[in-house]
């Protein structure tokens, strides 16, 4: 049994107020079958009467398979028009319950992804937060003591054009939190939404220094390597915050005091640091212990998304599928979708995601290979998108976007490829195909019109979590030569399309394709 009802104080408390998603979960790994007709039979109790039902003959479907040959897989650009009216503050557009707010998170192309939240995905959310810090506290009784670190964003930023908030879903994950995890966190929820971007960094950490912390989460791992840099750079000006009881930067007093050593060190008796460690996450993992100083205990945080939470780690294996949250479906490379019962262990799937707030059929573009069962449901890990994206830390720049930005920068220029110089902080690294000079600021002029088509990019850069770009101007002869070696490989001539997203190696090899300069 994963979460059994013997073990310390805390942890049984803590099961004991979990509840029914404990059963829920519990029951999901021996009746994964159940645990989906239910999810699905809720969901579309919220679907009927809405917009979406009538127009998709939704009313009345009731079965898995019936629901299936009813609705098709479609991606967000399919969603849209019916995310647009939501946005826009039209009721029962997709589902009977109330839209609280909106979530923000990039597209794949022109404008962000804004996503509705309702109560009841809101739950099955929360739900999964909570399963997984019942697993952290099973495991270790000393994370019930301490101070419990995130790192998140606001989670409110603005509003729309029919006033719904807009914002991060990590901070309105933060806020959803039962009061008593909330009266852990050493950071006040303020400190998160200091405009400027150096300051709330600071800010963050002066608070979280003065605090005995025992687990530090971020989404990505990137964010701790940050904050380990920004330690170092702000030593000695934290250390005498830390001893006044002040805030110089902002003119605060009165705040918690702690003194320091002379050596920049985590003043933490850290037992676990908590984030993604699937896909390009692991490039940034395999940094953290020597970032830290020491090998510390890394968990994953789960398979997650702005569209909800699908899989839970439950302990140090891979995350297990939430299937008492939402709908899940598996899609196959033959574009055959599964249940979750009906997977392969070492087979990559497709994600696509049926939820309680509105999205159906969502075909979130995530590639998970299953690696092993709990019971009857999957264990699963992250992989990549499965569109052509580069993305290091979440900023997930698609070809479409580089592309744009190439019109916007260099109208004349005939082709772009880009690729991840990967290091601590990583960069794209941009070639152009133009026979003409470049003028000298294509470098600077590139990195802000990419800020200006995506968002998440823009964070990365304004956050310090990626570099500026390098800009290689490259002859455009070198496209057609990778065609022609690729051709004469014998491949069909009419499929060889021309290279955008590339990895390191592929980079070079068109890179080696034609001549090439700098770009300053």
């Amino acid at each position: 049994m994963i979460f059994p009802p013997d073990g310390h104080g805390p942890y049984r408390l803590l099961r004991a107020l979990g509840g029914a998603p404990v059963a829920r979960f519990q029951d999901s790994l021996t009746q994964p079958e159940a645990a989906q007709r239910a999810r699905l039979a809720t969901i579309l109790r919220g679907a009927q009467g809405t917009a979406f039902a009538r127009a998709q003959g939704l009313e009345g479907t009731e079965g898995l398979a019936e629901f299936r040959a009813t609705v098709p897989i479609a991606d967000h650009a399919a969603h849209r028009p019916w995310l647009d009216r939501v946005e826009a503050g039209e009721k029962s557009v997709l589902t009977r319950e109330p839209v609280l707010q909106l979530v923000q998170t990039s597209g794949t192309s022109g404008g962000p992804k804004r996503l509705p939240v309702t109560a009841t995905w809101a739950r099955s959310v929360a739900n999964a937060q909570r399963l997984w810090v019942l697993g952290l506290l099973r495991d270790d009784e000393a994370l019930a003591g301490g101070s419990a670190f995130s790192v998140v964003s606001p989670a409110v930023t603005g509003h729309s054009s029919g006033g719904l908030a807009i914002g991060s879903n990590t901070g309105r994950m933060f806020l959803a939190q039962p009061f008593w995890v909330r009266w852990r966190a050493p950071v006040p929820y303020e400190a998160y939404g200091v405009p400027d971007v150096s300051l709330r960094q600071y800010t963050i950490l002066r608070h979280a220094l003065a605090s005995d912390v025992r687990s530090w989460t971020a989404a990505n791992p990137s964010t701790i390597l940050l904050y380990t840099r920004r330690l170092h750079e702000w030593w000695e000006e934290l250390r005498r915050d830390l001893a006044d009881g002040t805030l110089t930067r902002t003119g605060a007093r009165g705040l918690p005091r702690r003194t320091l050593s002379d050596t920049p060190a985590w003043p933490w008796e850290l037992r676990r640091l908590n984030c993604w460690k699937g896909g390009p996450a692991r490039f940034f993992v395999d940094r953290l212990p020597s970032a830290m100083g020491r090998d510390i205990p890394v968990r994953e945080v789960g398979i997650t998304a702005s569209e909800g939470y699908f899989a839970v780690p439950v302990d140090d294996g891979d995350p297990v599928a939430w299937l008492g949250g939402h709908l899940l479906e598996f899609v196959d490379e033959g574009n055959v979708p599964h249940w979750a019962w009906e997977v392969q262990v070492g087979h990559v799937y497709r994600l696509v995601v049926t939820t309680e707030a509105g999205l159906y059929r969502y075909d979130l573009g995530d590639l998970v290979q299953i690696t092993g069962f709990e019971g009857r449901t999957p264990r699963m890990v992250f992989l990549r998108r499965a569109g052509a994206e580069l993305s290091a830390v979440g900023e997930r720049v698609t070809e479409a976007q580089l592309q744009a930005a190439l019109q916007d920068t260099v109208p004349g220029a005939g082709a772009i490829a880009a690729t991840i110089a990967w290091a601590e902080v990583p960069w794209l690294r941009i070639a152009i195909g133009t026979p003409s000079e470049l003028p000298f600021d294509t470098c600077d002029t590139f990195d802000r019109v990419l800020m200006a088509h995506n968002l998440e990019y823009a964070d990365r850069r304004a956050t310090g979590r990626v570099r500026a770009p390098e800009v290689l101007r490259l002859d455009p002869s070198a496209w057609e030569r990778w065609k022609s070696v690729r051709v004469a490989a014998g491949a069909p001539e009419a499929q060889v399309k021309d290279p955008v997203v590339l990895g390191e190696a592929a980079f070079a090899e068109l890179l080696a394709l034609g001549a090439h300069e700098p770009v300053a």
